[in-house]
């Protein structure tokens, strides 16, 4: 799904994953269903997360972008955001998704935008929002992650280990 791009972190966020041996690109690279799906997040901080994806290979049967892709882009862009928040300490794992599909999209690439509601202790929610090329919202949605402390086996899944 053509070339690759790789999450933009602010360099301290960098070094401080690699301390603990996670190369924190590769760990927000969308995952394998994200690479599937052409996910690309192309901007990361707590404030702020983009990222894109191709409609083409994304559709329904109608030949419309996937409200399940929508979903999937903007779970991984709201997760993103709630894991830098959260900070290498804790994990931040997806409890609420809400998606409102507003407008239909048969080609090109949508870019979604995660920004915070709610940064707590406990939990993070981010809305994120959807557009078509032509800058037109093609979905709203809402992520809240449950923010718990990284366990043993969440550190080695992290590290390949």
């Amino acid at each position: 799904m053509g070339e690759q791009h790789h999450a933009t972190f602010p360099q301290e966020v960098i070094d401080e994953y690699a301390a603990l041996g996670v190369d924190l690109v590769a760990m927000f690279s969308a995952g394998h269903l994200g690479t599937r799906m052409g996910v690309q997040i192309v901007e990361a901080s707590a404030d702020r997360v983009v990222g894109t994806m191709p409609v083409e290979g994304n559709t329904q049967p109608y030949g419309l972008l996937h409200g399940g892709a929508s979903a999937v882009l903007a779970e991984t862009l709201g997760s993103v955001g709630s894991m830098l928040h959260a900070g290498s300490s804790k994990i931040a794992v997806g409890v609420d998704l809400n998606c409102t599909h507003h407008r239909g999209v048969r080609n090109g690439l949508v870019t979604g935008v995660a920004t915070p509601v709610h940064r707590g202790r406990t939990t993070a929610t981010y809305e994120i929002v959807i557009s078509d090329e032509a800058g037109k919202r093609v979905c709203t949605a809402r992520l809240t992650c449950l923010l718990r402390d990284v366990l043993p086996a969440d550190a080695q899944r992290a590290t390949g280990g």
